[in-house]
């Protein structure tokens, strides 16, 4: 008798914690689901995300005055802060932001070679605009406040030469008369005016009259080119030479 008293009084007090605890929960995500931002609330949000996205932009153009760029990129840096900022500001919910982030791992992007920095510029962009949906309208110095820091650095490392390789890889193709032995001819310049480099590929040309040999060099930034060239023409009779900035790639590419 006394134990079926004290189990059915263990089983009320489960059932009365149970009963709680779903209680707890059904509040929390009632709080969660029913605080949503207001019009006033969005705009803002919109604002300072077109806002730090157009400061992002204006960074990225001044940091590539002498590289170049393409206005489809300064138009993603642009328009990615605000999308990204008026998604989680309707989202309105850490766990459904988290959820978001993984959607974001999940993309896979296809873009031509480019400078792999430019990806910073992306990255950027969309932690500003996780900052402008999340912290909102409530901590206008929090997003200005990680825009100063994080253009600082990079314009610090871009106008300073931070890292900042001292050589340049280049291939050169140098031309030469099909009776000529290059075996050493051009070592000398090489090692003047290079730091490293490899004789890649040697092929003939014009129905085997002439032979063409490619180098992958690493020129000194130092180094005068159109000296260094003329040289290179001195000995070998004056034919062609390219040299062209980028590094050599010799692997084979299968197409269908």
């Amino acid at each position: 008798m006394f134990n079926e008293l004290l189990s059915r009084m263990g089983m009320s007090v489960a059932a009365a914690n149970a009963d709680a605890n779903a209680a707890d929960a059904a509040a929390l995500m009632n709080n969660v689901t029913t605080a949503t931002p207001d019009a006033k609330s969005i705009l803002i949000v919109l604002l300072l995300g077109v806002l730090v996205g157009f400061l992002i932009s204006l960074l990225y153009i001044i940091t590539h005055r002498k590289s170049g760029y393409s206005q489809s990129y300064v138009m993603t840096l642009l328009i990615l802060p605000p999308i990204v900022a008026i998604v989680l500001s309707m989202i309105n919910s850490m766990a459904s932001a988290l959820s978001l982030a993984g959607v974001f791992t999940l993309c896979r992007y296809r873009t031509i070679p480019g400078d792999p920095k430019d990806i910073t510029y992306v990255f950027f962009a969309m932690a500003s605009g996780v900052i402008c949906g999340i912290e909102g309208a409530g901590h206008v110095w929090l997003i200005f406040l990680f825009y100063i820091i994080v253009a600082a650095v990079l314009l610090l490392v871009e106008f300073c030469g931070y890292g900042k390789c001292k050589t340049s890889s280049m291939t050169l193709k140098i031309t030469i008369p099909e009776d000529m032995n290059y075996t050493g001819l051009f070592d000398e310049v090489l090692n003047k005016n290079t730091t490293s480099w490899k004789l890649r590929r040697v092929k003939t040309t014009n129905f085997g009259s002439l032979f063409e040999l490619i180098y992958s060099i690493e020129m000194k930034n130092n180094v005068d080119q159109k000296q260094f060239i003329d040289e290179i023409r001195t000995m070998n009779g004056n034919l062609t030479v390219i040299l062209t900035l980028f590094r050599y790639d010799d692997k084979v590419y299968e197409t269908n």
